[in-house]
């Protein structure tokens, strides 16, 4: 039982764990902001190649 506790203070007072998790949140926030931003200009290049497209379609 010592070992076990032992083993789990050693895990809590390692900093990888922490880390690991910081990055990996920070790489969901990255994530997502490129998400919304790729939305975003999509829906605004989308608008102006219709419009571009009505424009020049012959009538």
């Amino acid at each position: 039982m010592k070992k076990l506790l032992k083993n789990a203070v050693v895990f809590l007072k390692r900093e990888d764990g922490p880390t690991a998790v910081e990055y990996a949140v920070m790489l969901a926030l990255i994530v997502v902001v490129c998400i919304a931003a790729i939305t975003a200009i999509g829906g605004a290049s989308n608008q102006t190649f219709s419009q571009v497209g009505s424009a020049i379609k012959p009538s």
